[in-house]
């Protein structure tokens, strides 16, 4: 059974898990406005991803006995100036996940919580990895540059990159 500290805490957890959801469909609605196939793609794969993390501490919190509460989330922005501006805002949202994440580590532990200390390792190593790949694509992004067909490149290597996370999570299951 969770304590109400947990509980309130992890139900606030999975309203972040759907705001990273709506944020990274809303994103990839707009590369797709641009035209950017593979962008959007992977913009769309990452929203499925939250969604997924969200549903799984749904059903966490249903399994300790606890109230999963059903978000209302604020409406992400749409509008963004450029590629390098989106993963930008994505890899600052990822880190603000993992602090969250720790934070309820932290919790877990002064609650003498072990049930959910040990649910949350898949969350420390989900995030470790979501900052990897992030920090990864805006290196990328950054040795493209911004020359004419910057916006070509940065698409089809974001698309490769996609295809391969697919693979990789093809593999894990």
């Amino acid at each position: 059974m969770l304590t109400k500290k947990l509980e309130k805490a992890l139900n606030e957890q999975m309203e972040m898990e759907c705001y990273a959801s709506f944020l990274y469909l809303s994103m990839a609605s707009w590369f797709d406005s641009e035209g950017m196939e593979g962008c959007t793609q992977f913009m769309f794969r990452q929203s499925e991803e939250e969604k997924e993390h969200m549903l799984k501490m749904y059903n966490y919190i249903l399994e300790m006995d606890g109230k999963a509460i059903i978000p209302g989330v604020k409406q992400p922005p749409g509008k963004f100036k450029s590629p390098v501006d989106v993963f930008k805002a994505v890899y600052a949202h990822e880190q603000k996940v993992t602090k969250s994440i720790n934070n309820l580590v932290e919790l877990s532990t002064k609650e003498n919580h072990h049930a959910t200390f040990n649910f949350l390792q898949w969350y420390v190593a989900e995030q470790m990895e979501e900052e990897a790949l992030m920090r990864s694509i805006l290196d990328r992004i950054n040795l493209i540059g911004d020359g004419p067909q910057a916006l070509y490149y940065i698409d089809k290597e974001i698309e490769r990159i996609n295809v391969a996370e697919t693979n990789k999570e093809a593999e894990e299951a």
